[in-house]
């Protein structure tokens, strides 16, 4: 499918609100240059920064939904993974050549961030004109590899625990002519490999994972440190080289590896770790051992909320400050050791993959006061708290908003005793509920027409959140929201050039309290709203879900039978035009339930000995039976969301 962008109608729209969403949303600070907001008020993607060509996210969901489509929707934006590869190797080739660096930089993917076809076969298609790489962690992941084709010199590098089938692989997969470096993470492993070089008759390349003293900072901090799951003391390296030098293979040791953690927020914990390992590697090299690779891990931050910050969502340095520091410290200390410097690796998956894809979500407003309903309450009596509330709700302004407000929950408070002790009848409570709830949306109004962040108004804002029930559910797209407590970007794909006028939190389909997204990126703080806009009768209201294209996908679990949603990917062309490709339809019923051990064929013989229960006791007839047997095919086959 392929649709020409296409000018919208402004008339009536506020012109200094596309300016205001920014702002709002933040989208200059996390957006990398690859979001904006166009004048007709859409969220729009420019795959490559340094180009004009824009993808309108809106028209694009719209022509899909069109030809019949439906939210959840997943976007991937392939052309922003060619970016990502091409900013990160050229922010290393860089500083080689600012630091008078003698060797060179290889990217390396790591399967686990994300292992979709489509995302993996692109990095690796884009990825040979600069000899990226793969990270393997499990048989699985290996045996996947072994298929793809990645440039000649790129490396295939093998971590995690490795049983002896995985090793098997591992040299197979030399056999087959790929770079293969297996990483020792256990002294037995060294053993596992000489009885396997003995008979294979071959020896692929080896690698050493250390476990450094540093420690990285974030969410994942204790991935790193002398506590760390993985990797080998000072004392089992020398083990493993003693035992590789007695074999007489110690030549076949080729890459110091390790790894502090994922999503490192703070430069100077790279700089330490990386001064750390080059030192280790400077010793390992005067021993004799003739490494060629210092593999420094993953762990290059994403900056979620735009904060440039420490803070767990974010990272307080860029790409090309982290390249400068490892070339600069690494060439530093090789210097001063006198030994060669080597061919630098890092595993950067989370900054390849974060920005490539977004998730189209639509939603609704919850609250809806039932007008009808209140015109016919008809109060035992007119309590004084009530005329009280009624009178604050008529007289309230910007100007006398705080006092009037807190008037209101005296009077509020005053009503409930008063209902509790029996004395008012449940129509009053009704209306006082309702006249309460009117006279804080004013006031929160008030409050952010003043930029009032007074304590009281922060509460009330928390308070009267809006429940935005969205069609997606939290567990299977964004597992880390519930799981970390990491912040996406959420913004509105279109109407970005009104003033949002609510504040709501967004609830998913899952029968679950924790099926919610509640917390919201800001530079300053973390929001506990998101400014939103009133969601108009017979309109369809659309949120994107941004940066969400490392590790959600894989990890992602099926609560409450909720399966993987509609995706397509999205380029534009050198003209301007946009293509929409790969469309794959989401989980059916039937699918994911074969995934717990209800195989289709199963089910449908359940169902059946039950309908014919039903129709043999003369509860339904034959008529029925046959249509209900229909239905239910129609039903197992159809999306485990909602249309």
């Amino acid at each position: 499918m392929e649709c020409k962008s296409g000018a919208m109608s402004t008339a009536g729209k506020n012109p200094g609100a596309r300016h205001e969403a920014d702002v709002i949303y933040g989208i200059d600070n996390w957006g990398q240059g690859f979001f904006a907001v166009s004048e007709d008020g859409h969220l729009t993607v420019r795959p490559n920064p340094t180009e004009n060509a824009t993808i309108d996210i809106h028209e694009v969901v719209t022509q899909l939904f069109t030809e019949g489509s439906r939210s959840p929707l997943l976007l991937r934006f392939p052309q922003i993974l060619d970016a990502q590869i091409l900013k990160l190797k050229s922010a290393f080739d860089k500083a080689i050549e600012e630091f008078d660096y003698s060797e060179s930089y290889q990217g390396v993917f790591p399967m686990k961030v994300n292992p979709r076809r489509e995302v993996v076969d692109r990095l690796l298609e884009t990825g040979r004109s600069v000899n990226l790489g793969l990270e393997v962690g499990s048989k699985s992941e290996l045996l996947l590899a072994l298929g793809m084709k990645p440039a000649s010199d790129a490396l295939l590098i093998c971590n995690g625990f490795k049983d002896p089938a995985f090793m098997e692989m591992a040299f197979w997969a030399h056999r087959l002519g790929r770079n293969v470096v297996i990483v020792m993470e256990q002294v037995r492993e060294v053993k596992e490999y000489l009885r396997i070089a003995s008979d294979f008759g071959c020896k692929p390349l080896l690698g050493l994972r250390g476990r450094l003293y540093t420690k990285g900072s974030g969410k994942w901090e204790e991935s790193g440190g002398e506590t760390s799951k993985f990797g080998l003391s000072t004392m089992e390296m020398l083990e493993c080289i003693r035992a590789l030098r007695e074999a007489g293979i110690e030549d076949s040791v080729a890459m110091l590896h390790f790894h502090i953690g994922s999503q490192i927020t703070e430069i100077r914990r790279i700089k330490a770790a990386v001064r750390e390992a080059s030192r280790v590697y400077a010793k390992i090299r005067k021993m004799g051992v003739s490494i060629r690779f210092l593999n420094v891990g993953g762990g290059l931050g994403i900056d979620y909320d735009g904060s440039r910050s420490s803070s767990d969502n974010s990272a307080n340095y860029s790409v090309q400050e982290f390249a400068n520091d490892v070339v600069y410290t690494v060439g530093g200390i090789c210097h001063d050791e006198g030994v060669p410097e080597p061919i630098l690796i890092s595993e950067s998956g989370r900054a390849l993959t974060a920005y490539h894809s977004i998730l189209v979500l639509s939603a609704e407003s919850r609250f809806d006061p039932n007008l009808d309903v209140r015109a016919t309450l008809e109060p035992m009596k007119k309590a004084s708290p009530l005329v009280e509330l009624t009178e604050i709700l008529d007289e309230i302004t910007v100007k006398n908003f705080r006092e009037y407000y807190h008037d209101a929950v005296q009077q509020r408070d005053e009503l409930f005793s008063l209902f509790d002790l029996g004395y008012l009848g449940i129509e009053d409570r009704a209306q006082a509920e309702v006249l309460f709830h009117e006279i804080c949306e004013k006031a929160l109004l008030f409050a952010k027409a003043t930029k009032n962040q007074s304590d009281d108004f922060l509460r009330l804002a928390k308070a009267l959140r809006r429940k935005y029930i969205s069609n997606f559910s939290v567990f299977q797209s964004v597992p880390d929201a519930w799981t970390i407590g990491q912040l996406f970007p959420i913004v509105p794909i279109h109407r970005l050039n009104e003033s949002p006028t609510e504040f709501g939190i967004l609830a998913d389909l899952t029968c679950d309290s924790d099926g919610k997204i509640d917390n919201f990126v800001d530079t300053r703080r973390v929001k506990t709203v998101l400014e939103l806009h009133e969601v108009r009768p017979g309109e369809p209201y659309y949120l994107g879900v941004c940066l969400v294209g490392a590790y959600q996908e894989v990890m992602g679990s099926f609560h409450n039978m909720f399966g993987r949603v509609n995706e397509a990917q999205v380029t534009i062309s050198a003209e301007g035009e946009t293509e929409t490709f790969g469309l794959q339809a989401g989980d059916r019923i039937f699918e994911v339930a074969g995934i717990i051990g209800y195989e289709r064929d199963l089910v449908l013989d359940r169902v059946a000995r039950r309908v014919d229960e039903a129709t043999a006791s003369g509860r339904i007839d034959s008529e029925s039976a046959t249509a209900f047997h229909g239905q239910y095919l129609a039903w197992l086959n159809a999306s485990t969301y909602p249309d």
